[in-house]
């Protein structure tokens, strides 16, 4: 297969609105991964309330974090070797599993009684290596079911689901823990992974189905073979814009500020801090679904790597006027632009990254992209959380905004630079 010359956009095809969603195998996916997606977040919001309940432990906490991105950052390479050798179809199902496993663990030791702090370390763990499983081998599923033309509907389309899944989350998550108890609860959640799992089975894509000629993959040999994917896409200047916009928008800012959102919520000042907190919360989701469903509806910025490096200075911009904001109105619009923004540049950089990447280490490629804007985020609670301990937490995420913003700046001009 042909790929775009260096810096060029998706491929040209007539205006489609949700153009992704015209194919039925992505129909179906795209609900199975919003299903997935919000029984993610339902496992977390109940299992982070009983571990809070029972051990009180702010390092336990912290734990959670870095476990659930840790390993994005250290084997996101290797799953996507995983996807490039076998049938992304199983390597999803195998996360899928991974996860029901999870919530039936959590759930069994909510009803004996029996958690302890190592049971829920090895659980946190192996729900951040479902996580990383799911990850290229997803991508790599929607662009075989799509083609290049309607990739970046897809990708876009497949962030929305996601969001969706972020937003319903919490809400269904605390419904369940009201009306059946956390340890039913959790039960219930190993049931909605079971969509994507049973499609899945005879779905009818993956390498056996594919008309694109793919060289067989090269073994991974360590952290050698990492640096030789860093090596063999180098000269390629979109991937290499794409990745390092992708890991400094994480590290420096990432999610960090989500988990601050109680002193951000208490320092505007409104009389129900509460009810400012969700609001918070919700609008930074709100207005990355929103994204994704104007964009489709519309057709509008097609993938191009001046585009996404635009939209990410927009987002620092965003992310810098809500740290300096006392207002709380103000507060919950840059939020909302926030993450319209950041659905947009993040959905277009992995359009950009597989429309450019070689199709016998197309996984690899999206697992560079994936540890670096995934794995980076572990340390996003130190650029923001441990720095906000310091000089609190509006300066920290004002001066990790405004880091961002030279470095997407110099990588603007990096990318516009002739090769």
């Amino acid at each position: 297969m042909a790929h775009p010359p260096e810096g060029a956009a998706a491929p040209a095809v007539p205006h489609l609105s949700f153009a992704a969603l015209r194919h039925p195998g992505y129909r179906v996916y795209f609900v199975t991964t919003a299903l997935a997606m919000m029984a993610d977040n339902i496992e977390h919001v109940i299992s982070y309330w009983v571990m809070f309940e029972k051990f009180r432990s702010p390092v336990l906490g912290g734990f959670a974090v870095i476990s659930h991105w840790v390993p994005f950052l250290l084997f996101s390479v290797y799953a996507g070797y995983l996807a490039d050798r076998f049938d992304p179809r199983r390597i999803i199902q195998l996360g899928m599993l991974l996860f029901i496993g999870v919530s039936l663990g959590w759930g069994t030791l909510f009803i004996t009684d029996a958690l302890e702090v190592w049971h829920a370390c090895v659980l946190l763990v192996l729900h951040g290596f479902a996580g990383v499983l799911w990850g290229p081998a997803s991508q790599m599923l929607i662009h075989d079911i799509v083609g290049p033309a309607h990739l970046q509907s897809a990708v876009r389309l497949s962030a929305t689901a996601r969001w969706l899944g972020v937003f319903l989350g919490p809400a269904v998550g605390g419904g369940l823990m009201l009306a059946l108890g956390p340890a039913i609860g959790i039960l219930l959640n190993a049931v909605i992974y079971l969509p994507m799992v049973l499609w899945l089975w005879k779905a009818p894509y993956g390498p056996r189905f594919t008309k694109e000629q793919r060289p067989p993959p090269r073994a991974v040999r360590g952290l050698g073979d990492i640096a030789g994917t860093i090596r063999d896409v180098a000269g390629n200047r979109t991937i290499v814009a794409m990745v390092l916009l992708a890991g400094c928008a994480s590290f420096f800012v990432g999610h960090g500020y989500q988990a601050q959102m109680p002193g951000f919520a208490h320092d505007l000042g409104h009389k129900d801090v509460g009810m400012v907190y969700s609001m918070l919360l919700g609008a930074n989701a709100a207005g990355a679904f929103i994204a994704g469903i104007v964009l489709e509806s519309r057709g509008l910025l097609p993938a191009n790597p001046r585009t996404a490096l635009i939209l990410a200075l927009l987002w620092c911009l965003a992310i810098l006027g809500f740290a300096a904001s006392s207002l709380y109105v103000l507060a919950i619009a840059l939020l909302f632009v926030a993450g319209f923004l950041e659905l947009s540049f993040h959905a277009m950089a992995m359009t950009l990254v597989q429309l450019h990447a070689p199709p016998q280490m197309r996984g690899r490629v999206i697992g560079l992209y994936n540890m670096s804007a995934l794995g980076l985020r572990a340390f996003s609670g130190v650029t923001i959380g441990v720095v906000g301990g310091m000089i609190g937490i509006h300066w920290s995420l004002a001066l990790s905004a405004m880091a961002l913003l030279a470095i997407t700046i110099g990588l603007l001009a990096f990318n516009m630079r002739s090769t």
